[in-house]
């Protein structure tokens, strides 16, 4: 494994992410990668050869290991890690696009043309979406990882002992799964560690939602009361208009009483 490639992939995914999915990434990579590393690979690393039957049967251990183990634990294990790791590439793969498409836009017209994100790593618009469509495709992915082991392991235990009379097994044989309590016990530590990523998705989408949710209310507020100030201010402006209007229809009238006044005063003078 390329472990420096495998940082580099971390460090840009944590950049972009919440603290909740922060802290999914150490759970994914101290918990589950690690463990399945260092440890899970040996557990299972001799479960076929060590599968024994009480029969000489040829064909019979291979059958029976067949149809108890149709798909190794360690197999399932790595496919969900890939699996559950590949949609935080969606979000580094969208910021690498509007970098290129501001680097592009610079190179056309200039340093000082106008920026077409304040910031290309920010939440905002379509990389939004694309982390929220992130954070549902891991955890159905993890979902449905815990479907299928249980359905191939009911309840993710291991037996000591399973009976087979599968062909060419010549009747009802026992056979003997190797180190059953061990594989039991990672079985459980990493579904466990899968049922915590489900739930840090989930608060994490929950955030991200109610967060969206605040800012449009908060953005939806701000509009309605500036709509209220500009009819408030539209109206307090109508009502000096009227002020002045009535104001100027006063001075005409005391204007039109003079005027008739003095034009009176020489008539009764003459007369």
């Amino acid at each position: 494994m390329n472990w420096a490639l495998f940082q580099g992939l971390l460090s840009g995914v944590g950049k972009f992410s919440t603290a909740f999915g922060r802290i999914w990434l150490s759970v994914v990579f101290i918990f589950r990668l690690l463990v399945y590393v260092v440890a899970a690979e040996r557990v299972w690393g001799d479960e076929q050869g060590d599968f024994d039957c009480n029969t000489r049967q040829p064909g019979c251990n291979n059958v029976c290991y067949d149809h108890y183990f149709p798909v190794s634990h360690i197999r399932l294990f790595a496919l969900q890690l890939i699996l559950v790791t590949c949609p935080s590439l969606l979000v580094i793969m969208h910021v690498a696009y509007r970098e290129d498409r501001e680097r592009k836009r610079i190179k056309r017209l200039g340093e000082n043309c106008g920026r077409l994100y304040l910031d290309t790593g920010k939440k905002r618009g379509g990389l939004w979406w694309t982390y929220l469509l992130s954070l549902l495709i891991k955890t159905i992915v993890d979902a449905v990882f815990l479907y299928i082991f249980h359905r191939l392991y009911p309840d993710y235990t291991l037996p000591n002992t399973v009976k087979c009379s599968i062909d060419p097994c010549p009747n009802i044989v026992d056979c003997f799964i190797s180190r059953p309590s061990e594989k039991t016990i990672f079985t459980l530590f990493m579904v466990g560690t899968s049922i915590l990523c489900i739930l840090l998705n989930l608060c994490e989408i929950a955030y991200l939602v109610c967060k969206r949710c605040c800012e449009c209310t908060k953005k939806r507020n701000e509009q309605v009361m500036r709509k209220s100030e500009k009819v408030v201010t539209f109206l307090h402006s109508q009502e000096i208009i009227r002020a002045d209007n009535k104001l100027n229809e006063e001075m005409d009238n005391q204007c039109s009483y003079v005027h008739a006044t003095e034009i009176r005063k020489p008539c009764l003078t003459k007369g």
